[in-house]
């Protein structure tokens, strides 16, 4: 198990890359503006188990693969891209039905099933995250140690930190969705404003090269 300096140390330094705006808070704050704070919070939780995900793949080898095979970081971002873009043309579609939405009380649990799936693939898909994960987390690790268990561990740690930054972030977004929610032609356009910021995120996740 790593040592409580160890993890502090980590602690601090996810903490630093996680205030770093990135494809995650992005689309946190997308999802905060075109479908609401429960939406959002919800799109949080989902990226945090595509966290968890990449975290057990990197325990099984799968992020020295994806940091070493430009074939494999392609297709991961490809993936993840096209489903920024689609739910980002989606929102668009649907913003005239925000204000609806708004007022209809509970969402069904078919919409809450959705919120979670979305923030999964885009967390999940995210190959940056995996690439960081494999450049950084081994650097935390004692190899005379049970190197799986760290990584869980670690892992776990940026889950948290994640969830408590994003989650700030998406009850920011959401705060200022409320004051737009109190027109509906202001809902609209919100809502477009939203599916833009998730189209302009998928486009350039696909634009963007292979960090070195």
């Amino acid at each position: 198990m790593p040592s409580v300096s160890t993890l502090l140390a980590f602690a601090v330094a996810s903490a630093i890359i996680i205030a770093i705006p990135g494809p995650s808070v992005l689309f946190t704050i997308g999802r905060a503006l075109s479908a609401g704070r429960r939406e959002a919070l919800l799109t949080v939780l989902g990226n945090a188990f595509g966290i968890l995900t990449q975290i057990c793949a990197l325990a099984v080898g799968l992020g020295p693969l994806i940091a070493a095979s430009a074939t494999a970081y392609t297709l991961l971002k490809l993936v993840g891209a096209g489903y920024l873009v689609w739910l980002g043309i989606q929102a668009i579609r649907d913003r005239r039905k925000l204000s609806e939405a708004f007022a209809s009380g509970v969402p069904t649990r078919a919409a809450t099933l959705h919120a979670v799936r979305a923030g999964y693939i885009v967390g999940v898909t995210n190959p940056k995250s995996l690439v960081f994960f494999a450049a950084l987390l081994p650097q935390f690790v004692d190899p005379t140690r049970p190197v799986w268990l760290q990584l869980l561990l670690l892992g776990a740690v940026f889950t948290v930190l994640a969830v408590i930054g994003d989650g700030s972030v998406a009850l920011a977004a959401s705060r200022a969705r409320d004051w737009f929610a109190s027109s509906p032609r202001r809902m609209e356009r919100v809502g477009g404003v939203g599916g833009l910021m998730m189209v302009g995120l998928g486009t350039g996740l696909v634009v963007t090269g292979r960090p070195d």
